[in-house]
């Protein structure tokens, strides 16, 4: 059985991205979601996760299988602790979105 757990509560950035803080039981830090002008191909991560000038992960756009579908994120970032593997959920409506850990 998979269980989530909210580690991050974002806001749409200007720069049309997102911002927010990720807590974790080793890290608690600002970080953005900045989208990647550099995207070759559909495979390609569709953001690059920052903290401060520094890249630490990347973002992929999917879309759920579930009836209506519902585009999500999924979010690698390299915690030298713990690598994270996550899902990003928007709230387009109210320019939110969450980031949920994926347990096993």
């Amino acid at each position: 059985m998979m269980r989530r757990r909210v580690i991050g509560r974002f806001k749409r950035s200007k720069q049309g991205g997102w911002e927010g803080e990720i807590t974790t039981l080793s890290l608690q830090r600002h970080i953005r979601l900045v989208p990647n002008d550099d995207r070759v191909n559909d495979r390609a991560p569709a953001f690059r996760v920052m903290l401060g000038w520094q890249q630490i992960g990347d973002a992929w756009e999917r879309t759920s299988r579930s009836d209506p579908p519902r585009g999500y994120w999924r979010v690698r970032i390299d915690d030298p602790l713990c690598p994270i593997n996550g899902v990003l959920f928007a709230d387009e409506e109210k320019g939110t979105a969450h980031l949920t850990w994926e347990l096993r």
